[in-house]
């Protein structure tokens, strides 16, 4: 056994102090042997120095053979890549691995691969093995073989044949103006255009994975793409499955989500998309696990597309299901040209799909002489935030755009001509842009309205009105409407800085109580205070259910479970479809034989919130009566009720009393389900706002449901989603005549275009705390219409309802 794994470690000290320790026998004849013991000390100590020495040596070529071996020990190492062959065209035997065509071509290309690597020193000297996976058309007469080659490389020398095969790489194309092929004969040449290649995604090639497979599919007819087991069942674990889609020549493949249901951590498990065959890194375009919040479609570049789901052993999931179809390669119609016109849209191609990779377009937009352009990007979502936005961007009159930013952006030309150009690289696509472009006049460039600094006009009633209107905040500089020492609310009205953090909500928005330090269990309460169950109070904003004990019965974070987005992770106007489970509190009332009619939002097991004017009798109709309704909860698709949809009758309903059927005040309802339901990640309460919780305006909220998509149109099939923000009272009851009273709220984008319809009646307005757990602010009530600018939605204040909601449902 090695000494060092025996724990044993040599001393000569010890043998030394051992042997003075020794007793020697008294000798007859002292003379005759007084020599000897020196002698044998003498001899004990040379030996004990050679036995030292021997070991020393003995441990120093223990360690030196074990650091050799530790420095030899090679590892596996794939790369993965792609070769464009000049002097070669696409046969369709090439979709066929077990043909003769193909068998040949992968052993010319594999031979080609085989002299690459041995005229480099490094890269012969650890390669293994080669296969060809899969051919594709390269376009213009060319061909493009798809391999992976394996070696087997000492650690320390990864980052060598690293460089090795980048330098490989960039020398194909010089070879070929050399001579046109590489070191091979005559016969067998093949003239490589280009080599792409790569290390192999190291989640790919875990030996965990105990299953691989590969499925070829032609696009052309259309169809889909599921992982195993999905709906019925979860994935498996430890599998790499790989779909390789082929589309016609002279098209592109199109792969759009229907659902994506994985666990969060991509770590673990996780779908990845290739602009190729191969999983070539440089030709990535997308990854995705979890619950993604926003659409999932894809095109490719070529006519070739690669979907990977790699899984491990742990947290399984439902998996996803995509649909696969083909569309023409020619630039699409949204990518540039000529626009004309004093206002106009455009978009990056296939939004609000993502857009293909290694794509380019220019825009020339040309208003009226005279005037000025101005183009104002109300989307954006174009490649990765830089400073020099050297991969994806947006470039106008010179001056790059790239990132995501969040409302809007807008750029103004100085003349009536404006260049817009998009450009997108190999990999990773993102959803692109939408814009709008309008001519203004220099001088007055937003007659009767406010001119923001950043070139675009809004509502002058909307300046200094407490919220970002202009998406750069130039309407809400210099607003010097109070005195000094007047406090400026939020909505724009002034009370006294002696009222600030008194407890009391002196502009009626909360926000001179927001930003207030006290925050302890006092015995004092106020009207912005929230009561514990002992009786004291906070002082703290929403200290309800936000992970943090601040009573001292700990009252604030009983009854917390509720509004959890399991999996995170009316039709909506403007919304966009929303995923399965991702609103688990959403409820289809629907009546007896009739289908949808309204919303409503689950707060318990048995009982539902929704708006009174939902319950009213209307003619021979007995809305109000319990036994026309039937709750349906866990749904997702209307017309398609999946395993998880539970349908309950409605035993009560409880309107209330003091509901007005002309202004809307009061609007609110509780229903009473037959039975309780059960609670999982499809079906789940959302929390109910304390009395004295505080939304402020600006907020971000979310309104869905099923409702008409447009004003006077037909209900949706699939639950919408829209994300708005909450308006102050003082500016909503201006745009809305002075009709909106303590019992409701404002939430929306004035600019139109954002709201909910007919058919969301009774739904939730959500809003989703810092902590991830989702509140009910509202319940979705009336408005002017549907999207109108400056007409927002009007919802009832659910605070405002808390306590009455308690009284009749023990909540």
């Amino acid at each position: 056994m090695d000494p060092l794994e025996m724990g044993q470690k040599f001393s000569l000290r010890q043998e030394l102090d051992r042997d003075a320790n020794l007793q020697f026998l008294p000798a007859p004849d002292v003379r005759k042997v007084e020599k000897r013991p020196i002698l044998q000390r003498k001899l004990c100590i040379v030996f004990g120095l050679v036995a030292a020495a021997v070991s020393l040596s003995l441990l120093t070529g223990i360690l030196v053979w074990r650091f050799h071996l530790h420095q030899d020990m090679a590892k596996p190492r794939v790369y993965v890549g792609s070769m464009s062959i000049a002097n070669q065209r696409f046969l369709s035997d090439y979709e066929d691995p077990d043909s003769k065509p193909f068998v040949k071509m992968a052993s010319l290309v594999s031979q080609q691969l085989r002299v690459m690597y041995d005229t480099n020193t490094v890269l012969t000297k650890y390669f293994q093995r080669s296969s060809v996976e899969a051919f594709s058309d390269g376009g213009s007469d060319s061909l493009t073989a798809y391999y992976r080659s394996e070696f087997s490389i000492p650690e320390p020398q990864q980052d060598s044949v690293d460089v090795a095969v980048q330098s490989l790489q960039m020398a194909a194309g010089s070879q070929k103006s050399r001579q046109g092929r590489v070191l091979l004969k005559p016969q067998h040449s093949l003239n490589v255009d280009a080599v792409v290649t790569k290390a192999i995604d190291p989640r790919m090639t875990s030996s965990s994975l105990l299953v691989k497979k590969s499925f070829n599919v032609h696009v052309r007819e259309g169809g889909v793409i599921q992982s195993p087991g999905f709906p019925d069942s979860s994935y498996p674990s430890n599998v790499y499955l790989q779909w390789r889609l082929r589309a016609d020549a002279a098209h592109r493949v199109r792969l759009d989500f229907q659902k994506l249901i994985l666990e969060d951590d991509c770590q673990h498990d996780f779908v990845k998309i290739y602009d190729s065959l191969a999983p070539i890194e440089q030709t990535a375009i997308a990854e995705h696990c979890g619950i993604p919040q926003h659409l999932l479609s894809f095109v490719s570049s070529g006519n070739v597309m690669l979907l990977t789901l790699v899984t491990n052993k742990e947290k399984n999931f439902p998996g996803f299901i995509a649909n696969f179809s083909q569309v023409p390669l020619e630039p699409p119609a949204d990518c540039g040209g000529t626009l004309s016109g004093d206002v106009g849209q455009f978009s990056s191609p296939y939004f609000p799909s993502s857009y293909p990779p290694r794509t380019s377009c220019v825009w020339n937009i040309q208003v009226s002489k005279g005037k000025s352009v101005k183009v104002k990007f109300s989307k954006f979502y174009v490649g990765n935030d830089s400073i020099d936005c050297s991969r994806d961007y947006v470039e106008v009159n010179g001056r790059r755009l790239c990132g995501s930013k969040e409302g809007s952006t807008t750029v103004a030309s100085r003349s009536n001509l404006m260049s817009v150009k998009f450009n997108s690289d190999w990999s990773y696509v993102h959803q692109g842009f939408f814009a709008a472009f309008e001519a203004f006049i220099p001088s007055d460039s937003c007659p009767g309205s406010f001119r923001c600094s950043n070139g675009w006009c809004v509502d002058s009633r909307l300046h200094c009105d407490g919220v970002d209107d202009c998406g750069d905040a130039s309407d809400e500089e210099e607003c010097s409407a109070c005195a000094p020492n007047v406090f400026r609310c939020k909505n724009a009205r002034c009370v006294s800085r002696t009222t600030l953090c008194d407890g009391k909500d002196d502009c009626s928005d909360g926000s001179d109580e927001f930003k207030c330090e006290k925050s302890g269990d006092v015995t004092t309460c106020s009207d912005s205070s929230f009561r514990c169950k002992n009786g004291h109070c906070l002082d703290k904003v929403n200290p309800e259910c936000d992970g943090e004990v601040d009573c001292e019965d700990a009252s604030d974070e009983e009854a917390c479970q509720c509004g959890l987005q399991p999996y995170r992770s009316s039709r909506i106007v403007g919304g966009e479809a929303s995923q399965e489970g991702e609103w688990p509190w959403q409820v289809s009332l629907q009546l007896v034989g009739q289908g949808h009619a309204c919303g409503a939002s689950l707060l318990s097991g048995r009982w539902l919130l929704t708006a009174a004017h939902c319950v009213q009798d209307k003619g021979s109709a007995r809305h109000s009566q319990a036994d026309q309704w039937e709750a349906v909860l866990g749904q997702h698709i209307l017309s398609q009720p999946n395993e998880w949809t539970v349908r309950r009758k409605v035993s009560r309903i409880v309107a209330h009393r003091h509901f007005d059927q002309f202004t809307f005040d009061n609007d609110v309802a509780l229903m009473q389900l037959d039975s309780d339901v059960p609670l999982n990640q499809h079906i789940w309460p959302i929390c109910l706002p304390s009395p004295t919780h505080r939304f402020p305006a600006g907020q971000e909220a979310w309104i869905t449901g099923w409702g008409a998509s447009r004003e006077r149109g037909v209900a949706g099939s699939v639950m919408q989603k829209a994300k708005v923000g909450i308006i102050s009272s003082s500016v909503c009851n201006i745009a809305m005549n002075n009709e909106v009273t303590d019992g409701m709220m404002c939430a929306g984008v004035l600019k139109g275009g954002v709201d909910a319809c007919q058919g969301d009646s009774g739904g939730p307005l959500s809003v989703i705390s810092p902590n991830g757990r989702v509140f009910l602010a509202g319940v979705v009530s009336w408005g002017d219409g549907c999207a109108r600018r400056n007409k927002p939605g009007i919802y009832t204040r659910v605070s405002r309802y808390r306590k009455w909601i308690e009284e009749h449902s023990g909540i």
